[in-house]
């Protein structure tokens, strides 16, 4: 009962002392956390709160920190063993539920299923930056799996029956790469620190590639070549992965980095540490050995938010993969620009210049080509009431110069670009009374949009293969204001 109130006591005095505006301070948070560890070991045992606490006083420990409250819950068997691939064990519940995903045509769809609880799990779920598993339970696919308190949800298609004892298989090959990203960003994460104060302040495991957030305006080249060097010679030093679990009170808990524990977090603090480089608060599943991370490849870095700096990199099987497509972009260039590797981009350049030379010799041709076109047109015969032309090369500049050189504001012209059937530009030009009164129309014959004044309207069509009614159209216009005049 003595250490009960001299414990009580700590608290209260640092609370009531030290407390302010910005929330409870560091002493009080600690001494909660060793508090809740010690009441846990208490409820184990069967025992109440201890007495020298008040009703008012645990219902205010109870509101203030539920998450440390609540008891120990044991890691699931994905943190336990990283690298088992199967896994016995039993169904708890199953509800009916929703998950909400993101469907081919990139909108949101809903999908109708089940959520589904076990007593333990293969299956990691979504935390700590880490992307969720994918895998099976009895061959049933599981599509999702978050985290819930102490418990992991999967969500089914299916059903499954409670108390059913089940096989659970994981997409080893999506868990294994997990695995090699998660513990590189640690690799990275401690050597951009040690070497250089560059603190990571958030990352994320992309599914091509991953990114992490440095506390930097800016990282030099010579910084990025220096981290990249000096986490691969670890690597080949096979230096060990474990992991340990601390209880809140330990002292070991202030040596370990991390960025705080999720507001639900229950039971032990789980540490991930590489031998001799880092010890970092996490949830996710590791390589048991730096070995296992075969290499890793940082792309670069760019300027990111809040004067933060983004390195990305790849670590394990997405370097193969990378260096695998990039020799088959390699090979694809040599074989269209008929030159090795080391002169792709001297003849790209030259391509380019190429390309602009012959471009601006087509916009004058083009341009010659609209006023010799105006004037044609303008000189026919059947010059008059309504006027229509259609090219399939040209575009706004082409049809704005014909245009311009007609000038004319008595006869309807009607000029298109593009393909016969598909889709392309158009342009009405003429009286501005008429063309205010008949674009809309014009656009909504195409199925296209536009805007314009003073006698003139341009727009995109999606269906040129209805320039026909167009000119019916606007020929029916003519004639009724001819016969109204």
């Amino acid at each position: 009962m003595k250490k009960w109130s001299w414990l009580r006591w700590t608290i209260t005095q640092s609370f009531w002392r030290r407390s302010g505006p910005r929330g409870l301070p560091l002493q009080w948070t600690t001494w909660m956390m060793i508090l809740t560890v010690r009441m846990q070991q208490r409820r184990a045992r069967n025992e109440d709160c201890p007495a020298s606490l008040s009703v008012r006083r645990q219902a205010f420990l109870r509101a203030r920190l539920p998450a440390y409250w609540e008891a120990a819950a044991m890691a699931f068997q994905c943190q336990r063993d990283s690298y088992a691939r199967e896994f016995t064990t039993t169904v708890v519940s199953c509800s009916p539920a929703e998950l909400q995903t993101e469907g081919s045509n990139g909108k949101k769809e809903v999908l109708s299923g089940f959520r589904v609880v076990l007593e333990d799990t293969l299956l990691f779920p979504e935390g700590g930056g880490q992307p969720d598993d994918r895998g099976t339970i009895n061959d049933i696919s599981v599509l999702r799996v978050t985290r819930r308190g102490a418990q992991a949800d999967h969500f089914t298609q299916t059903p499954l029956t409670p108390g059913t004892e089940v096989q659970v298989r994981v997409d080893w090959e999506r868990r294994f790469d997990h695995m090699q990203q998660h513990s590189g960003q640690h690799l990275i994460t401690a050597v951009a620190d040690h070497l250089f104060g560059l603190k990571t302040t958030s990352w994320e495991l992309g599914r091509l590639r991953s990114v992490i957030e440095l506390d930097s305006p800016s990282v030099t080249a010579e910084q990025v070549a220096a981290i990249e060097q000096s986490v691969n010679e670890k690597i080949r030093e096979r230096l060990p992965v474990y992991v340990r679990e601390l209880s809140l009170d330990d002292p070991g808990v202030e040596q370990v980095r991390g960025r705080g524990l999720p507001d639900d977090h229950a039971g032990p603090i789980r540490v991930v540490t590489i031998k001799s480089v880092d010890s970092n608060m996490c949830c996710g599943t590791h390589v048991s050995n730096l070995s296992d991370l075969q290499v890793i490849k940082i792309l670069g870095s760019e300027k990111g938010k809040k004067n933060k700096t983004n390195v990305t990199f790849l670590a394990g099987n997405r370097v193969l993969k990378w260096m695998e497509k990039s020799h088959s972009t390699e090979k694809a260039l040599t074989a269209l620009l008929k030159c090795g590797a080391e002169d792709h981009v001297e003849a790209v350049k030259k391509l380019q210049n190429s390309n602009k030379l012959l471009q601006k010799s087509n916009l004058n041709l083009l341009r010659d080509l609209a006023v010799h076109v105006a004037h044609s047109l303008r000189n026919s015969p059947d010059w008059g009431g309504v006027v229509t032309l259609h090219r399939k090369e040209g575009d706004s500049e082409f049809m704005n110069i014909i245009a311009n050189e007609i000038g004319s504001e008595e006869t309807l012209l009607f000029l298109t670009v593009g393909e016969e059937k598909g889709a392309g530009l158009f342009l009405l030009a003429g009286p501005a009374e008429a063309v205010e009164t008949l674009a809309p129309r014009v656009a909504e014959v195409l199925e296209g949009k536009g805007a314009g004044k003073k006698g003139r309207f341009q727009g995109k069509a999606t269906k040129m293969s209805r320039r026909a009614e167009v000119q019916a159209l606007l020929q029916d216009y003519v004639s009724t204001q001819s016969a109204e005049e």
